[in-house]
């Protein structure tokens, strides 16, 4: 039978709070921390899917509408930032005339931690079909190293 260790378990809770507050207050502008989606929650934006394999990291942010000219994307000690602004639809439409407006504009920032230490000289940026695809090189000391069993 297993034994009840309540430290355990503390220290489990405390990793939550931990990773529920981990982009809280690292010093940044708190205009910048969410989206401007009106009518919901306050979200982060762009929506990015984070991936790896053994040598790069994959970043994809959901940037639809917004001027690929306008995007800025940044890695610095392992941190990467998203920025940009996403034009209004269209100026000929009043404001008054609208029943809905639920695609908001306005200027975005979005920054991340990288889960491994990167090459920053070798990052790749490309925007294709209102997505922002990021390919960033791992660095040599982050990448698994093969090591062979001798038998004795």
């Amino acid at each position: 039978m297993a034994q009840w260790n309540p430290f355990e378990d503390m220290q489990a809770l405390r990793r939550e709070v931990d990773r529920a507050f981990a982009d809280f207050g690292r010093g940044e502008n708190p205009t910048y921390k969410v989206a401007f989606l009106p009518g919901i929650g306050p979200r982060q934006y762009p929506l990015i899917n984070l991936s790896e394999d053994r040598d790069k990291i994959y970043v994809e942010a959901l940037t639809p509408g917004v001027d690929p000219k306008s995007l800025n994307v940044t890695v610095l000690q392992n941190r990467l930032t998203v920025s940009g602004e996403k034009s209004p639809i269209s100026g000929e439409v009043k404001p008054e005339a609208f029943h809905r407006n639920e695609r908001a504009s306005g200027k975005f920032l979005r920054t991340l931690d990288l889960p491994a230490e990167v090459d920053d000289s070798g990052v790749q940026a490309e925007y294709k079909n209102g997505l922002l695809l990021v390919s960033i090189p791992k660095a040599e000391k982050a990448k698994p190293k093969q090591i062979t069993v001798t038998v004795a």
